[in-house]
């Protein structure tokens, strides 16, 4: 009997540890489920061939005569595509979907030129809450510099909060205040534009037991989470899928003998930062 309460009491606990992980931190759930075997999976297709963007790009890749191709392979960075709607500046309602980086917590904003966002992986690292976005984001909206009273009419709060608000995200280095003006505190901060990502490019299955996949840095929670406090209350997803970029990854030998590996986006034939 007594062994029969000890084992009931342990799976019950091994339960309720299950359930806080993935109810506390949802990201370390999703950081379990993408190592679970899958057969396939979803990719954008590609445009340019890696035999394509080494003849386009010889002269960038090797800087003299001495410096040669070495290995290539193609690999897939993960991405979350939101089919979305949102508010329009002008009160109408749009639709679209949203393109958003797995790896390096920002979205795409271009898909010609892969054009992204800059500030929610911060706001992602430094846990910020929907409140402390609601700030940031009407900073950002306001071109990056705002006062408390261009604060105080814009969010329509009570005095004591929006200073705690304020406090909050000056703590968490997300935002600084120079002469009563505040401001994002990052480097040409880039977060204040329609949620929406022209995405035209076809999507294709591909087999994941011959397909290298790149690990991602952020989970699908964790970016829902944000893009939801980010772009306001009319702000709805409807679906969420994860799909891949192919990526070529380029070798080249130097004249010194030391290898220099550089990533292409398949896309558009551009190198990756």
């Amino acid at each position: 009997m007594f062994k029969f309460l000890f084992t009931l009491i342990f799976l019950c606990s091994l339960g309720y540890g299950v359930y806080w992980v993935a109810d506390s931190h949802p990201e370390i759930k999703d950081r379990a489920i993408q190592y679970l075997p899958t057969s396939a999976f979803s990719a954008l297709e590609p445009r340019f061939t890696v035999n394509q963007i080494m003849d386009k790009e010889r002269s960038s890749l090797l800087k003299d005569s001495r410096e040669q191709f070495g290995d290539y392979s193609l690999l897939y960075q993960p991405f979350l595509l939101m089919e979305v709607k949102f508010t329009r500046t002008n009160q109408s309602t749009g639709e679209g979907v949203i393109l958003w980086d797995l790896m390096d917590g920002e979205m795409v904003l271009d898909t010609q030129t892969w054009e992204k966002s800059h500030g929610f992986a911060d706001c992602i690292h430094m846990r910020a809450d929907p409140y402390e976005l609601k700030i940031i984001s009407t900073i950002a909206k306001h071109g990056n510099k705002a006062d408390r009273q261009t604060l105080f009419h814009s969010l329509n709060l009570e005095s004591g909060l929006l200073d705690a608000w304020i406090e909050r995200c000056i703590k968490k280095k997300l935002i600084v205040c120079h002469q009563g003006i505040y401001r994002i505190h990052l480097e040409s901060p880039k977060m204040a534009f329609t949620p929406s990502t022209q995405v035209n490019f076809p999507l294709i299955s591909k087999n994941s037991k011959h397909s290298e996949k790149m690990t991602r840095n952020f989970s699908k929670t964790q970016i829902i989470r944000v893009a939801e406090a980010a772009f306001g209350e009319d702000f709805a997803i409807r679906q969420t899928y994860e799909i891949y970029l192919p990526v070529y990854a380029i070798t080249t030998q130097n004249s010194d003998g030391s290898h220099e590996t550089s990533y292409w986006n398949a896309l558009n034939g551009l190198v990756l930062d």
